[in-house]
């Protein structure tokens, strides 16, 4: 009892100490559980939307799929006649046929695109008295006619649209408009998606082609029939052929659509929030270290007067789990409001969550308390042992920092050993000549480096900090030369301290040459192989429908437009071994459109008559040489036999792989109704037109918003967006374990001049300026940050060097080092060293000169 009476009383003796410690724990465990209620809430919301829009029962097409047919831009349809037969089955109760497309764009009076701009699709279904379930309608009526659409709330106040107005519907049969009639509003949260209702006859013509097709029918039990049993019911009805799910089924498989965005972006959030975690280790093992050496005196008085050092340990780790209880705790209730702000974030891109479905399970304060305390104490262990071991004799001695101006051979040795074999594996994974070793030899190189560095930082501080002190301290004269004489006076701390800025700053860095080196070997690609002048695709993946196509083809200036569909098919190779493969079926123009290089053959005569080609990793897989006969299975078509006339390079990173025909070739294996359409058209200009053709493309496409026409420039600045914009992502995120660095910079300066207080007080007194004491600090701080920057910045160098060799075997072959961006990094290091110094340096300033002299 009176080990935890002890405890308690150095907690809150140093209450303030410890708050920056805690802020790290609070910050770290926010973020985990932060995500995890955020995760939590996204299932509630999308779990509720199943449960809400399902029947018990749902027919669809044996070879539906959840993608709504994309290449084709018609989903499969079941015959209308079926509905009579689903409605004759035992047991089945309200029976009705759906009609429902993702392949559609909605255009409002000024041609704006109304669909969702953060990935969520645009939805157009007939209106039945299934969707009363979801939805009623808030003002207006249902649509009641070919010129009557309903038009969901969110979408109509996002877009201002009112009753009356006038929407284009573009979908692969054609263009059709029709007014708002109504508006209606989700009973459940509608998680972003756009939705437009039409009277059944218009949603059959204008989606599916023509009326008397439906893409869903669905049945709902009667009182006492089960699901299961109902679905038994409806199968002997309707016979094989068709997919038929319960409630319970369908929503499972919206779930398992679902779980691999979800845990992609759980997995990557709990990432960085153990990269925090991990961060706050140095932090916590900082403070502690630096309380237990202030507090040397009076532990060894209290081993003089019968503390063992079982109760000693024991104390300093119970005021860790103080620390990490409370910080936790808060953490906690910080992570519902972080998760609160994401979902407020995700609004902003289009996607809609609402507070009401805030999810927190029991599961989640139990895991952030438990992870934010484990953490915590195992962070103090090293510094409790440290006060242990205190003698008695302690008690006669001046409180001050142990003896540790030099680290140790042994922890030296280790660290250079970590170190070097860190840099081993790193160079095995540039190595590589396969992907997968390459990859674990990175993995582990990344760790060992890591690892090494952070040991070793004790002796990289005396060396660097020497250096930087030369460069930068010594222009500040002897206040200068103070401040690099404190940074040296511990190097374990100061090693410690850079370190935890080294972890976030390594990431930065490593991800800056990956994604600028990938940048870089694009364009560089893009150079050597596209010939094309102009490439047309929509930002969703959605196919070219024909009326646009036909617009480009009729523009001014164009010399050719090369067309660009997908096939599923089964190519089964001369040793009769199967496999599904991808088939791009093509224009002859594409071989000049897309410079392949070949190993065999010329690509040109893959575009002959029933020919093909094959990429070189296909080929050596399979032992495929050319002329060599392929039977290729179109899926919804005929068997084709394909001669093999050109065999592709694969060292190539566009179009790595595919396997290429002539589109007419595809034609005669393939009813029309089963082609794909383009999912996307290149084109070149006539000589010498090629801006008159560029605007001319972009005045044919004017009706067609969702298509975007792009020169080779436009091409390579949307590359360079797209990667720069997934690396502003990953830095805000890393941005959490940076900020826990600067706490740490923080918390090592306020306990530094604690306990240096007496120190200060004498410089002060023999004529030290507060001016001078606060420039003292600063500096000491600006040196200890661009330690930490230096070191993370070149190991991030090194690590991002190794994955861009490993990345250069799919393709991505040029290392490019954005220097611009890793000297910004290094002087902005410097600018956080002087933010972490405002507050510690203040309060030196404001010391009493006698008080310090006398304090011990």
């Amino acid at each position: 009892m009176s080990v935890l009476k002890t405890s308690l009383r150095n907690f809150l003796a140093h209450k303030g100490r410890m708050a920056l410690s805690a802020v790290a724990v609070l910050l770290s465990v926010a973020f985990v559980s932060g995500t995890l209620v955020f995760t939590d809430t996204m299932n509630t919301t999308f779990d509720k939307l199943f449960a809400t829009t399902a029947s018990d029962v749902t027919v669809s097409p044996e070879g539906a799929t959840d993608d709504e047919a994309p290449q084709t831009g018609r989903p499969e349809t079941l015959p209308a006649a079926l509905l009579d037969k689903v409605a004759k089955a035992e047991g089945a109760r309200n029976v009705q046929g759906a009609v429902a497309s993702l392949s559609v764009t909605v255009v409002d009076a000024k041609n704006k695109n109304v669909g969702p701009t953060g990935g969520a699709p645009t939805i157009a279904v007939n209106w039945s008295p299934n969707e009363l379930r979801s939805v009623e309608i808030a003002s207006g009526h249902e649509p009641r006619g070919p010129t009557d659409v309903v038009v969901d709330a969110a979408t109509a106040e996002k877009h201002g649209l009112k009753l009356g107005d006038e929407l284009r519907t573009i979908s692969v049969t054609g263009d059709f408009t029709a007014k708002i009639s109504g508006i209606a509003a989700f009973k459940v949260t509608n998680p972003g998606a756009t939705l437009v209702y039409f009277e059944t006859a218009t949603a059959q013509r204008e989606l599916l082609g023509r009326e008397g097709l439906f893409t869903q029918i669905t049945a709902d039990a009667a009182p006492g029939v089960s699901d299961e049993a109902l679905k038994a019911d409806i199968a002997a009805a309707v016979g094989g052929g068709y997919k038929l799910q319960t409630a319970a089924e369908a929503a499972d498989a919206g779930r398992e659509e679902l779980a691999g965005f979800l845990d992609v972006m759980k997995y990557a959030m709990l990432g960085f929030a153990g990269i925090a975690f991990l961060v706050g280790i140095f932090l916590i093992v900082n403070t502690f270290s630096m309380l237990v050496a202030q507090r040397t005196r009076e532990i060894g008085l209290m081993r003089a007067i019968g503390s063992s050092r079982r109760q000693v340990n024991r104390s300093v780790l119970i005021e860790a789990l103080l620390l990490g209880l409370v910080g936790s705790a808060a953490g906690v209730a910080a992570g519902v409001g972080l998760a609160v702000g994401l979902m407020k974030l995700m609004s902003a891109v289009g996607m809609e969550l609402s507070t009401g479905d805030l999810t927190v399970k029991w599961t989640t304060p139990v895991v952030g308390v438990v992870l934010g305390v484990v953490v915590t104490v195992l962070a103090a262990y090293v510094p409790a042992r440290r006060a242990g071991k205190i003698s008695p004799m302690a008690a006669l001695r001046d409180a001050g920092t142990p003896a540790d101006g030099r680290a140790g051979r042994v922890r030296g040795g280790i660290g250079l050993a970590l170190t070097a074999a860190g840099a081993a594996a790193l160079v095995a994974a540039a190595r590589a000549e396969e992907a997968v070793p390459g990859s674990a030899w990175l993995g582990l190189g990344v760790v060992l480096s890591l690892l090494g560095f952070v040991v070793v930082g004790p002796l990289l501080a005396g060396v660097v900090v020497r250096a930087l002190g030369v460069v930068v301290l010594r222009v500040f004269g002897p206040v200068g030369r103070m401040a690099e004489r404190n940074a040296l006076r511990n190097p374990r701390r100061t090693g410690a301290t850079g370190a935890a800025l080294m972890i976030g700053l390594a990431l930065v860095a490593c991800l800056s040459v990956v994604g600028s080196s990938m940048v870089a070997s694009a364009t560089e690609e893009l150079d050597r192989s596209v010939g094309a002048d102009f490439i047309v695709q929509s930002g969703t993946g959605q196919p070219i429908v024909p009326q646009a196509q036909a617009a480009l083809e009729k523009a001014p200036g164009i010399d050719h437009v090369t067309e660009y569909k997908w096939l599923d098919v089964t190519v089964t190779d001369p040793r009769g071994k199967k496999a599904e493969q991808g088939l791009a079926a093509a224009d002859p123009t594409y071989a000049r459109d897309l410079r392949r290089e070949t190993t065999a053959g010329r690509l040109a005569d893959a575009y002959g008559p029933d020919a093909m080609s094959v990429g070189s990793d296909y080929a050596t897989a399979h032992g495929v040489k050319v002329g060599d006969v392929l039977t290729v299975a179109f899926k919804g078509g005929k068997p084709a036999k394909l001669k093999v006339a050109a065999i592709t390079s694969d060292q190539a990173n566009v179009d790595k792989g595919a396997m290429y025909t002539n589109v007419t070739t595809a034609a005669r294996y393939l009813p029309a109704d089963r082609m794909p359409h383009s999912l996307l058209l290149l084109a070149g200009a006539k000589d010498g037109q090629e801006t008159q053709a560029y605007q001319a493309l972009k005045d044919a496409l004017a009706p067609y918003p969702q298509y975007k026409v792009s020169n080779q420039a436009d091409y390579k600045e949307q590359l360079q967006d797209q990667v720069g914009q997934l690396l502003n992502i990953v830095y805000g995120l890393l941005a959490l374990a940076i900020v826990v660095a600067v706490l740490g910079v923080v918390n090592t300066l306020a306990l530094s001049v604690v306990e240096r207080t007496r120190e200060i007080g004498l410089m002060r007194a023999i004529g030290l300026s507060r001016r001078q004491l606060r420039r003292m600090i600063r500096l000491e701080s600006v040196v200890i940050a661009l330690f930490g920057a230096l070191l993370g910045l070149g190991l991030g160098m090194g690590w991002g060097t190794a994955a861009q060799k490993l990345l250069a075997l799919e393709g991505l072959g040029v290392l490019d080092i954005p220097w611009p961006t890793i000297l910004t990094v290094f002087i902005a290091s410097a600018f956080v060293g002087l933010f972490a110094a405002l507050v510690p340096a203040f309060r030196a300033g404001r010391m009493n000169v006698l008080n310090a002299i006398a304090s011990e």
